[in-house]
């Protein structure tokens, strides 16, 4: 039987989801440690773990070199923050990224200190230059359940957000070389090469805006 990319798609998120569970024991393991040898076998697991990312993202274990400080500290999933902004036309606001070129809504990592909401603001002010405000939560997505492709388990907060009325937009935005471009989309011509992980989300969104204010989470894991 043929392999489909889909079925090579899974086989990586799958490899990857194993690599994150064993990365982050070791982390744990090695925090508690209290003797070389419990730490020796944590290590041992780490790279293997090390292994397995390179395998699922078809890389080499050198090619995760500069991310090592961070793979080794990770003990749970990330938690990113992503801005679906919405005007009154039921336009939804989304980026190109220039990472890999797909469209997006604006978001990224949060930082230490600031709220899943004051996060979604941040990024979306950095990547566009519009300030906005959140009005409701969308929902809770995990990564390996919406389709994002990423090394690293995350947690997805998903806000509704609005523009903030008579604030101009700040052009270029801090944070201009992570776009390509930007634009509005109604939600029955979206573009076709949307940013994995985006789709379902973006469609999220839009029944939030038409006022089921329910919050949407994973009941089930993979």
């Amino acid at each position: 039987m043929a392999t489909t990319g889909n079925d090579t798609q899974n086989t990586a998120q799958k490899l990857s989801l194993w690599a994150d569970i064993l990365l982050t024991r070791a982390n744990n393991g090695l925090h508690f440690a209290s003797n070389i040898y419990d730490q020796e076998h944590y290590r041992k697991i780490r790279e293997v773990a090390l292994e397995l990312l390179a395998l699922a993202s078809a890389k080499s274990v050198e090619d995760f070199e500069p991310l090592h400080a961070d793979l080794f500290a990770h003990h749970a999933p990330i938690p990113v923050s992503d801005a679906a902004i919405i005007d009154e036309q039921g336009r939804i606001l989304l980026i190109r990224r220039a990472d890999n070129l797909r469209w997006a809504m604006p978001g990224g990592g949060l930082d230490v200190g600031e709220t899943p909401a004051q996060g979604a603001v941040r990024e979306a002010l950095e990547e566009t230059g519009l300030a906005c405000e959140p009005v409701s939560l969308v929902g809770v997505h995990d990564s390996r359940l919406c389709g994002t492709v990423s090394n690293a388990q995350l947690y997805h907060f998903l806000f509704l957000c609005r523009l903030k009325p008579g604030v101009e937009r700040i052009d270029p935005p801090t944070h201009a070389n992570e776009i390509k471009e930007m634009g509005w989309f109604a939600e029955d011509v979206l573009p076709d090469d949307l940013d994995p992980g985006h789709a379902t989300r973006i469609l999220e969104a839009f029944r939030v805006w038409r006022g089921d204010s329910r919050a949407y989470f994973d009941a089930h894991g993979s």
